[in-house]
């Protein structure tokens, strides 16, 4: 899609620091990590966000979450991690190519959600 900045990574248009990559996906470090390890794993595909996911993705969809806890494992995040899939305005997407975050490499991860009373 054009104009995406995530579209631009995968053409090499915009350089990235990869952490994997084959013919249907990309891994990167992201540039404001939250954590000593933060990388993303996008569809080489241009799909907006998780709300534009079909039946048609389940394969892609299928081997990226296959290949989130080997990634992981290859940082360094041997005792855990967290993923994060950030899905429109509200969600907090502020790039809309679906992307999963993870992150780890820290003792203990803040907390993701403050319970409201």
């Amino acid at each position: 899609m054009e104009g995406c900045l995530f579209c631009k990574i995968v053409g090499g248009e915009v350089p990235c620091n990869k952490v994997y990559e084959d013919a249907e996906v990309l891994a990167f470090h992201d540039i404001h990590p939250a954590a000593p390890v933060h990388f993303m794993l996008i569809p080489k595909l241009h799909i907006s966000s998780l709300t534009e996911i079909e039946e048609q993705h389940c394969d892609l969809l299928g081997k990226i979450m296959l290949l989130v806890p080997k990634l992981a494992k290859d940082q360094g995040c041997t005792d855990g991690f967290r993923t994060i899939i950030n899905t429109g305005r509200v969600g907090g997407q502020e790039i809309y190519h679906l992307h999963i975050h993870i992150v780890g490499g820290a003792e203990c991860l803040p907390v993701m959600i403050h319970h409201q009373r």
